[in-house]
Parts: C-alpha cells; sequence; structure tokens
C-alpha cells in the first residue's frame, strides 16, 4: 500500500516539537486533597492485576513543576474515565473522571495547570468495547431482550452471561467478558461516541490517543471522528494504537499519527546486548531479531522513514516501552548503556519522543502488571539516569534541526551508526556506538556534513570541544564504548 492523499496530509504542529510524557494514574502520585478509600494496596509494594495505589490527579498537579524541569512539554494519560478497574479500560461512563482519580472537578483543575505551564495533555479514548457497568449495557443484563438498548452491542442470546467465561453469549474484546464491544453498526453508538470525542475536546484536552482503534474495521467511522475533533480544535491530535504498518489509517484523513512500536522494535533490536526474550514471546514483538548490527538497524529506520508521508512521520508517537509492554530497561537486563543509546537516538529521531513515567529513573518492570509499578521515591532515583534524560530532551528543545531537519544516513555498519539532521539553519551529526569498544568515525564522503574547511562542534559534553575534518576524516574524535555524541557542524 501507497500513500496516495500527500498533498492532504496536515497533522498538528505542536506535536512535532512536543516532548510526551506517559502516565498510568492510578500509579504516578496521590494527593492528600483527594479522599482516599480504606482497601488500597500500599504504594511501595509490587502491582497486582486488580489492586488499586491510589494515585489522583491531583497528584499529578503537584508533580507538574517536576515535568517542566525534565523538559515535557505533553502528557498522554492512560485511562481517566469512572471505571471498575485500576487501568481503566473498562469504561463505565465516558463523561465523568473517575471519583477516585478526583473527578470532574480534578481534571478541570489539572488541564489549567498544564496549560498554565504550555503542557498539553492527551486522554486515551477506549471506543472499541466498554464495561459491564456500562449504563446501555448494565440494562440488558438486568432486563435482557426487553432492553431498548440492544442493538448497542452484539447479543447470541438471553439471559446475559456477563460473569461466564465460558458461556459469554456477547461479542466481547478478546472474548473476556468484562469487555462488551460495541455494536459500531448502530447510528446511535456511532453518534455516541463522536460526541465523546468531541465533548473533551470542547472541554479543553488537546487530543486523543485511541485504544486498539483497528478493531472498529470502519474508515468512515474514524473520517468522522477526525472531522469533529478536528472541528473543535483543528490542532488537535489523534493517535492510534496500531502496533505494525499503518498506512491505512494514516491516508490524512483518520490518524495524525499511532504509537510507533514499529520504531520501538528496531531500537530493541540494536541498542541491547543481551535482550531478555522471555520478555518477547507471545508478544506483538514476536519475531524480533535481537542484537542486530547498524547496518540492519539502519535498514529497518529507513523503511521506518518511508512508510508514511512526512508530516506524518514528523508526528509519529516514538516510544520505548509502554504500560502494555516490560519496561526498555528490564528488556535490557538492567543495562543502562542500552536505555541510555536508545533515549539518545528517540531525543534525536522524527517524531514526537514519549517517556513513560519513570523510566527517566530506572523504574524496572516487567509484563503486565509490573509494568505498571508505582513511581518511586526520591531516595530510589537514579540521579545519573535522570540528568541523562534531561539532558537528552533538553538537547532537542535546543536544537530544531532534531525536530524538524532532514535525516541523513552517513555510515551504518557494524556497532557503528552516524546520521545527520539539518534545516536551513544548522547542521548536527549524530553518532551512536554500540560496541564494548572505542569507535572513531570513518571517513564519510558527504560534503553536506564532512566538506573541508569544516569542524564538528561536541554539543553533548560539556567541554564543547572542536574537531577538525581533513579530506572527509574527522581529527582526534572516539566514541566511549556503548555511548553516542551529538555534533554540530562548523566552518
Amino acid at each position: 500500500m501507497t500513500f496516495d492523499n500527500r498533498a492532504s496530509a496536515q497533522t498538528p504542529e505542536w506535536v512535532k516539537n512536543a516532548v510526551f510524557y506517559q502516565i498510568f494514574p492510578d500509579r504516578f502520585a496521590k494527593s492528600a486533597l483527594v479522599p482516599k478509600p480504606t482497601n488500597l494496596e500500599s504504594w511501595e509494594s509490587l502491582p497486582t492485576a486488580e489492586g488499586y495505589k491510589g494515585g489522583d490527579l491531583l497528584g499529578v498537579v503537584e508533580q507538574l513543576d517536576y515535568l517542566v524541569d525534565l523538559g515535557i512539554t505533553a502528557i498522554y494519560f492512560n485511562p481517566i474515565f469512572q471505571s471498575a478497574s485500576n487501568h481503566r479500560y473498562h469504561t463505565h461512563d465516558y463523561f465523568k473522571i473517575d471519583p477516585l482519580l478526583g473527578g470532574n472537578e480534578a481534571f478541570r483543575t489539572l488541564l489549567d495547570a498544564a496549560h498554565a505551564r504550555n503542557i498539553k495533555v492527551i486522554l486515551d479514548g477506549v471506543f472499541n468495547h466498554c464495561s459491564r457497568g456500562f449504563f446501555q449495557f448494565n440494562q440488558a443484563m438486568e432486563v435482557g431482550a426487553a432492553s431498548p438498548y440492544l442493538d448497542w452491542f452484539h447479543y447470541r442470546g438471553f439471559p446475559v452471561q456477563a460473569y461466564n467465561v465460558t458461556k459469554c453469549n456477547y461479542d466481547a474484546w478478546w472474548g473476556l467478558p468484562a469487555l462488551p464491544k460495541f455494536n459500531i453498526n448502530t447510528p446511535a453508538v456511532r453518534e455516541y461516541l463522536w460526541s465523546v470525542g468531541r465533548y473533551w475536546m470542547e472541554f479543553g484536552i488537546d487530543g486523543w490517543r485511541l485504544d486498539v482503534p483497528n478493531e472498529i474495521d470502519d474508515d468512515e467511522f474514524w473520517r468522522e471522528f477526525r472531522r469533529q475533533v478536528k472541528a473543535a480544535n483543528p490542532e488537535g491530535y489523534i493517535c492510534g494504537e496500531i502496533w505494525h504498518d499503518a498506512r491505512r489509517w494514516l491516508q490524512g484523513d483518520q490518524f495524525d499519527s499511532v504509537m510507533n512500536y514499529l520504531f520501538t522494535r528496531a531500537c530493541l533490536s540494536f541498542f541491547i546486548q543481551k535482550l531478555d526474550m522471555s520478555h518477547i514471546k507471545g508478544t506483538s514483538y514476536e519475531g524480533l531479531m535481537p542484537g542486530c548490527d547498524a547496518a540492519t538497524f539502519g535498514a529497518a529506520i529507513g523503511e521506518l522513514l518511508g512508510l508514511y508521508h512526512p508530516q506524518i512521520t514528523f508526528a509519529q508517537l516514538n516510544l520505548l516501552d509502554s504500560h502494555d509492554t516490560s519496561r526498555f530497561l528490564t528488556m535490557a537486563r538492567d543495562d543502562l548503556t542500552a536505555l541510555k543509546l536508545a533515549t539518545l537516538f528517540q531525543m534525536c529521531y522524527p517524531g514526537a519522543p514519549c517517556i513513560y513515567y519513570g523510566d527517566e529513573l530506572g523504574l524496572a518492570g516487567g509484563r503486565d502488571p509490573d509494568c505498571r509499578r508505582s513511581f518511586p521515591s526520591p531516595q530510589d532515583w537514579n540521579q545519573n539516569l535522570l540528568a541523562y534524560f534531561k539532558k537528552a530532551v533538553q538537547l532537542r528543545h535546543a536544537h530544531p534541526a532534531l525536530r524538524n531537519g532532514d535525516y541523513n544516513v552517513l555510515h551504518a555498519a557494524n556497532n557503528l551508526y552516524i546520521f545527520g539532521r539539518h534545516n536551513a539553519d544548522e547542521r548536527l551529526v549524530v553518532a551512536l556506538n554500540v560496541d564494548n569498544a572505542p569507535a572513531t568515525l570513518p571517513h564519510i564522503t558527504d560534503t553536506h556534513y564532512f566538506g573541508d574547511g569544516l569542524a564538528l562542534r561536541d554539543l553533548w559534553h560539556t567541554d564543547g570541544q572542536t574537531y577538525p575534518i581533513v579530506d572527509g576524516h574527522i581529527q582526534g574524535l572516539t566514541i566511549p564504548p556503548r555511548s553516542g555524541i551529538v555534533l554540530e557542524v562548523v566552518k
């Protein structure tokens, strides 16, 4: 499939300059201002599938200055609507913020406080399925075939077997009775879900991340969703959770981007020396080839950069892990050099980087629910790693070429990957050495970056050393093992 609507692709400008932070609301921060029930797990204990820790939205407000200091300009929240699960993908009411999070008033406070700090807010839209507590479904549980909302779901008999895993007699996500699937062909359902998208945009959110949107196999539904979102805010962001080639949805008339798991897959293969395959088996990463060389990595990145319209590539949500995967650091067997290399690449790559809460502090976590641990207490922070993240984020903010510049592969062989980013005002070179030995930059013939009379100034280290270029050779530069460097082309 080729992109056939290139002239009309338009994506929000702010996204191309954003650095996102993904928050799982129950686990990030909790405020004494939000009343708490008594039956909560301790914050420090490992998470369980059903247990609650008591995180809330006013707790997030109290941590906004931390996010500003990190360099975050956008937050992606996992679901916050009223629900009967700690992850809140079982929506009860799409117009009510969960009382455990502080309700609608707390969200208003959060949204205003975030916007006052120039932080955008993106909500998770779960429109493929809801929960047994959703009113129209709950009514069918009570009155069966007499329900006036019978066409909102796909039933296969009555009474509704809503708590019988083996005899669930309605369509549900992955057959899970707790997640009844909407009948998207019903006009009232379509209008209801579109109204949700429009309502919260008018409330002031800055966009939507769409949960499993490919399972609503109806392009016209998503085209209308886009029209209504963009009517409320032309700069509203629409990002779909699609793990594979997403060209069908990225033609300029449905989504602005997807969660870029193809990017994640390439990073897992290249930056991690000894990938723990136990975190890969049975997941969407199945078939991933660990320990690839720079040429293979470069080919994967080249294919990815050519997959979508440039406007869409620059709006992709580039992540290293999420609430649905083991943490990158855990998959790397706690190799901090792997996380640092991948993060530096992420901050220098086209699209919007997204940090999963706690990654910047060395928070570990295996498969769900372990990847959803509570945000660590300050005494458990890896301060060196936090400083590295801040430095990488600040570098991206400081250099427009890393956000909007062209991307040029300069060298991809063995364990050394070098690329350039340039716009009309600056030219940068990024070199990543994944080897356990130091590396020197090879002879490079691209005179745009390595022409005679030019030099490369170190932007990454505090000494800011400048290295002259003679006949395409960089003089005196050595990249330490398992590290990277960012250089500016100067005369």
